[in-house]
C-alpha cells in the first residue's frame, strides 16, 4: 500500500494557489479510481482508498502537515518508503518535476512539519512553481493563484506526475528518475 499524500491549504481561497499542487495531484487521481471515503477524525485529513493506496489531502493547512501523515503511517503502520509526498517546489523552475528521497526541507514548512513527525527518508515528488523576484514576496507568491498560462500547462504536467507516481509504486525511484524527470 502508498500513503500518497498531496500538500496544500484548505479551502476555497487556496484552491488554485501554487502551495496546493499536491492538492491538484490528487483529487486528479482520484478522478481515475474507484475510491471509498475513510472518515477518521483523528487523521486530519480527507483520506479516499483505492485497491491500493490511500490518497490524502492533510486539512490541517500547510504547516502541520506533518500531523496528518504521521497519524495515517501509525494506524496502517507503513514504513517511510511506502509514503511519497507532493509538493511545491520554489527552488525548480515552473513545470519542472523532480523525485528524490529525503533531503532538507528548503523552508517548505509542510516538508518541515512532516520531516518532525517521521523523519526524511520518504518519497517527495518534487513540481516547481519558479520562484518570485524578491525573497520578500515567497508567502504572497505561494499563496497566489496560478496564472491562466500555467493551469493550461498543468494540463499536461499533472497527468505526466501522476504517470510517475504509478511508476514509483513499481520501479526504483533511479528508474522513475531517468524516464519521468521534467527540467
Amino acid at each position: 500500500m502508498a500513503l500518497i499524500v498531496g500538500l496544500g491549504n484548505i479551502g476555497e481561497k487556496y484552491l488554485l494557489t501554487r502551495h496546493n499542487i499536491g492538492f491538484m495531484v490528487i483529487d486528479e487521481m482520484a478522478k481515475n479510481l474507484s475510491t471509498t471515503t475513510i472518515n477518521k477524525s483523528n487523521f486530519k485529513a480527507d483520506v479516499l482508498k483505492s485497491s491500493n493506496d490511500l490518497l490524502v489531502k492533510p486539512k490541517t493547512f500547510m504547516n502541520l502537515s506533518g500531523d496528518a501523515v504521521i497519524a495515517i503511517k501509525n494506524y496502517y503502520k507503513l514504513e517511510n518508503e511506502e509514503i511519497i509526498v507532493i509538493h511545491d517546489d520554489l527552488d525548480l523552475p515552473f513545470g519542472a518535476v523532480k523525485f528524490k528521497i529525503g533531503g532538507g526541507h528548503g523552508g517548505h514548512n509542510g516538508l518541515k512539519s512532516i520531516d518532525s513527525h517521521i523523519g526524511k527518508d520518504y518519497i517527495r515528488v518534487r513540481i516547481g512553481i519558479g520562484k518570485p523576484q524578491n525573497k520578500e514576496d515567497v508567502v504572497n507568491y505561494v499563496l497566489n493563484n496560478f496564472s491562466k498560462e500555467e493551469l493550461n500547462r498543468l494540463k499536461d504536467i499533472i497527468p505526466h506526475t501522476i504517470k510517475a507516481i504509478d511508476a514509483l509504486k513499481v520501479e526504483s525511484i533511479n528508474e522513475v528518475k531517468s524516464k519521468f524527470t521534467l527540467k
